[in-house]
Formats: C-alpha cells, structure tokens, sequence
C-alpha cells in the first residue's frame, strides 16, 4: 500500500517536472522572440535616428532649439485665437452644408434658363448678331469709324427728326402716293379742270408743301455750298 502511494507521488512529481519544463521552454522561447523584436526595433530604431540627423543636417542652418521654444509660446499665447479659428472653420462648414441644395438649386435654374432661351432662339440670335458685326469690322475701317463717330450725334437727330408724329405721318402719304404714280388719266385735262382741282384744300395744301419742300432743299443747298 505504502509503495503505491509512493509510486503516485513519484508519478505526480513527474508531471509536475514535466509542466514546469514545459512553462520554462515556453518562457524561453518568448524571452527569445522578444529579444530578436528588441534587436529588430533597435535597427529600426537606429536607421530612423540616423536619417532624422541626416535629415536634420538640411535644416540646421535654418533651425535652432530656441527657435521650438519660441513657436511653443507662441502657439501657447494664441491658443484661443486658434480655437476661434477652428470655430470659424466648423461654422463655415455647415454653411457650407446648408448652402450646398441651394447651389445645386440655382445651377438647376440656371441650366433650364438657358435651355429656355436656347429653345426660343437667343443663342442662335446672338451667333448672327455677332456674324453682322463681323462683317461691318470686315467692311468697314477706321477711317469709317471715326468719321460715324464724329456723325452720330448729327445721325441721331436726323433719325429723332424721322420718328416724329408729322414725319412719319408724312412719310406715309408720301409712300401712298408713290404708290399711286401709276394712275393713268385717260380723259383730256384742260385748263378749267385744273383750276378747278386747284380749289380743292387737299390740292392746295399738297402744292403748298411742296412748294415749301422745295424753298427748304434750296436753303439748305445754299447754305452747304457757303460752308464748302
């Protein structure tokens, strides 16, 4: 009985022996994955610290450790310049959010605007208007130009002259007469009819204004032979 109980402990030992054997293998191989992560790291380590002072060789000229101080107290005294900033900043993005359907509204608008005028013609319009003033530069040169520019106000007052009531008005009887050129008399017309057309208002009034028509073109080619 006595040689069981000691073989069991024996046999517990073992297996105590053995789980510890175990644990240290384990805790070897850690302690020897975390010493080739040291080594690793410290290369690493090593080749970052060697192009940091390489890199900072470059700037050293331009850099000193007074100047980080400095940028630290400045950034320290203007911290609540740079909070108000970055509100700012959030502000003016969520303006930016509330106004985004707006623009996209107005580009829609202005894209069916254009299409309206497109369908009505205006572009279309435009592309002649511009080939017109194409041709007049073409055609005409700065000479003419200038000559309508020294012109226009005396153009202008004849074309005010042209649109008023009694121009117009007489402009229109004129052209119905012209119309009426091709009337054919038939009939004999002798003296006695004449005069008695004569007594006619309408007659008397068109040969007065002709007869006025005529003393003004006169004056007025008298007074541009004495200017010339």
């Amino acid at each position: 009985m006595e040689q069981k109980k000691i073989e069991q402990e024996i046999k517990e030992i073992h297996e105590k022996l053995d789980f510890i054997t175990q644990q240290l293998q384990e805790t070897c191989k850690h302690n020897q994955e975390m010493q080739e992560l040291k080594n690793d790291l410290a290369l690493v380590g090593k080749d970052m610290f060697d192009a940091a002072v390489e890199g900072l060789e470059d700037v050293a000229p331009y850099f000193d450790t007074s100047d980080l101080l400095h940028l630290g107290k400045k950034l320290l005294r203007n911290t609540r310049n740079l909070n108000r900033m970055l509100t700012q900043l959030e502000s003016a993005e969520d303006l930016f959010h509330d106004l985004k359907p707006l623009g996209k509204q107005m580009f829609d608008e202005l894209l069916e605007t254009l299409n309206e005028l497109d369908r009505k013609g205006y572009f279309e319009f435009f592309g002649e208007a511009f080939k017109i003033i194409d041709t007049i530069v073409t055609t005409f040169d700065v000479e003419d130009v200038r000559l309508l520019r020294e012109n226009i106000a005396s153009i202008l007052l004849t074309i005010k002259d042209m649109t008023q009531p009694e121009m117009l008005n007489s402009m229109n009887n004129a052209l119905d007469f012209f119309k009426k050129m091709d009337v054919v008399i038939k009939d004999e017309v002798s003296f006695f009819t004449i005069m008695k057309k004569l007594r006619d208002p309408e007659v008397k009034k068109g040969i007065a204004f002709s007869l006025e028509f005529i003393k003004n073109m006169a004056q007025q080619g008298n007074g541009h032979s004495k200017q010339a």
